[in-house]
């Protein structure tokens, strides 16, 4: 069955959820949650952890295990295997009776993070996948990136889809003057696109311009993807990109797009029309995002 799933990050790691049809809400792996309220990466000593856990809670009568559900997700040696999952409101309940120093933390980020902004503009970069609009958006151009960032942002920012009038930088770089960003945009758009690496190189200079205020980087990465799939039938599987690695590439991009290539090219897939490789692209273009 082809299920939604969903990825968040608490702590770099990965909060798993699927969706489920029957209940119409997001269901949470319980492992996932384990590991990151433990602060352990070990597969088998969370699952131990976890019986454990579950035997505990049932002796002391808690009705918590009880109404545990059973989902299908991908366990660490690649096959999909059922595990624990919960909804919403459970995991909350588990939280607060974990013994873990992580418990405060988790529950803020768990309870609120959805209802950010950038929570609100993921959940429309879910509904691309779906969306009739997805045919409608020009491929490669500057338009089609407004179309994106329109998309993505349109009723969060007041400037979504609007070529910035102001200058900005990050880190001490400063991006494209904005009184010459018009004809840079212009320049870049002139740029061929006929293999890999002329993409990559139109890539890196779309985000040396930094055409917007803000959200740039999680509209240019859906772009990009794009031209990859209609020009190369290719696209990135971005769980493949470490965070780090790659801002540090896209750092060094502006004197050296070497680094960045060689990453983007080891984590190409020829899951084009890949629902879940979609969302899991959108899930890890945020993460990358997050401070």
């Amino acid at each position: 069955m082809d299920k939604k799933v969903s990825i968040r990050f608490f702590n770099d790691r990965e909060v798993r959820a699927v969706w489920d049809d029957a209940s119409n809400r997001w269901l949470f792996s319980v492992l996932d949650i384990v590991a990151v309220l433990r602060n352990g990466d070990n597969y088998e000593k969370n699952r131990n952890y976890w019986k454990y856990l579950k035997a505990k809670l049932k002796k002391e009568g808690n009705e918590l295990v009880s109404s545990t559900t059973h989902l299908k997700l991908r366990a660490p040696d690649g096959k999909m295997r059922l595990t624990n999952v919960m909804s919403y409101e459970q995991i909350v309940a588990l939280a607060k009776v974990f013994p873990s120093n992580q418990v405060n933390r988790f529950i803020e980020w768990f309870t609120y993070s959805d209802e950010t902004l950038d929570g609100k503009s993921k959940n429309k970069a879910y509904a691309l996948w779906d969306s009739s609009f997805l045919s409608q958006i020009e491929v490669g151009t500057v338009k089609g990136l407004q179309q994106i960032h329109g998309y993505l942002f349109s009723g969060l920012y007041d400037f979504a889809g609007q070529i910035r009038s102001k200058n900005i930088a990050k880190g001490g770089f400063q991006f494209a003057m904005a009184q010459y960003l018009d004809r840079t945009l212009a320049d870049i758009e002139k740029m061929p696109i006929n293999n890999f690496e002329q993409i990559i190189d139109k890539y890196v200079e779309m985000n040396i311009a930094h055409p917007f205020m803000e959200g740039n980087g999680r509209s240019t990465r859906i772009w990009l993807d794009m031209v990859l799939k209609k020009q190369l039938h290719l696209c990135i599987d971005w769980s493949l990109v470490n965070k780090k690695k790659y801002l540090e590439a896209m750092v060094d991009s502006v004197v050296d797009a070497g680094a960045i290539k060689r990453i983007l090219k080891n984590a190409l897939t020829d899951k084009i029309n890949d629902r879940e490789m979609f969302m899991k692209g959108i899930d890890y273009s945020y993460y990358y995002e997050e401070p």
